[in-house]
């Protein structure tokens, strides 16, 4: 019998040997994931529309967290982790911030940094260093990590800002399976995914903005990836359990990441207050005139 008759054989014989029951599956329990009460349902328009109401109706914020920063050199394997600082965040739209690091318990400033929307000033006391440039990303980083520390994502991690003219967005639909170590049970988490895109100048390409992930069941965003002009993942940011603040909520902790600089910010929300007054020398930094100033192009 040639090859050919033996493998049409073979196909005769092994629906019959199924069939009797000599071939029979072993079964095994797999987890089933636990599903949200509440799911809902709603066009990208809403999602929209919500964020920019949100935007459009905050003028001012202040924030009160505790700081505390890793720094990562993947290339030595190291991940550097620093103490806990106090600080607090101030913004002003259009785009004006403050941030500043007190030393714990002792109070003095370890970090102050301010922009008026388009230079800014990182000082560094303890380094007896201010670093001053304009808003833009500079092509040249620091080897200390620290020293990369901008306004500018600090700004677009502490609110997530509303769509601006030219944005062009479409929403995905997701679902993710969490686990819970503690109590051995796995959860279904369904999300909505609002990409922001640009079209680009004479082009069908669309170019990555960012990308806002919601839950679906309260529709709040959770985490929201920032890309560059060329496309990187450029800031990554999560944000946690929301909480009551005045009138507001507002998430619990803000963890930041940077991959491409090898940083992470992880802030302990304290206290929110929205919409007080913030006058513009509040986003002025008189540095010492010994201090050292390296000036950014």
């Amino acid at each position: 019998m040639n090859g050919s008759r033996l493998g049409a054989s073979a196909l005769l014989i092994a629906p019959a040997l199924l069939l009797s029951g000599c071939f029979l599956p072993t079964h095994r329990k797999l987890p089933v994931p636990i599903a949200p009460t509440l799911v809902q349902t709603v066009p990208a328009s809403d999602l929209v529309e919500d964020l920019n109401k949100r935007w459009e109706e905050l003028n001012t914020l202040s924030v009160t967290v505790d700081m505390r920063a890793t720094v990562t050199r993947s290339k030595q394997g190291e991940a550097s982790d620093y103490p806990s600082i106090p600080g607090i965040i101030l913004l002003r739209k259009p785009e004006m911030l403050r941030v500043y690091g007190r030393v714990p318990v002792v109070g003095t400033r370890l970090l102050d940094m301010v922009s008026d929307g388009k230079n800014f000033t990182l000082w560094i006391p303890q380094s007896n260093k201010a670093i001053e440039g304009p808003m833009t990303e500079a092509k040249t980083k620091s080897t200390n990590q620290l020293e990369n520390l901008r306004p500018g994502f600090f700004f677009d991690s502490i609110v997530v800002r509303g769509l601006s003219p030219g944005d062009e967005y479409f929403r995905a639909a997701d679902t993710d399976t969490v686990e819970d170590a503690a109590k051995k049970h796995l959860y279904l988490v369904p999300e909505y995914l609002l990409n922001v895109v640009h079209r680009k100048e004479n082009s069908q390409e669309l170019a990555p903005v960012r990308v806002i992930h919601f839950h679906r069941d309260d529709l709040l965003p959770y985490q929201q990836d920032l890309y560059d002009s060329d496309g990187n993942l450029e800031t990554q940011v999560m944000y946690g359990r929301y909480a009551d603040y005045g009138e507001h909520r507002y998430p619990s902790t803000i963890t930041i990441k940077r991959p491409l600089e090898g940083l992470q910010l992880v802030l302990t929300v304290i206290k929110v207050t929205e919409n007080l007054e913030l006058k513009s020398d509040t986003f002025q930094l008189q540095i010492p005139p010994e201090t050292k100033v390296q000036k950014l192009q």
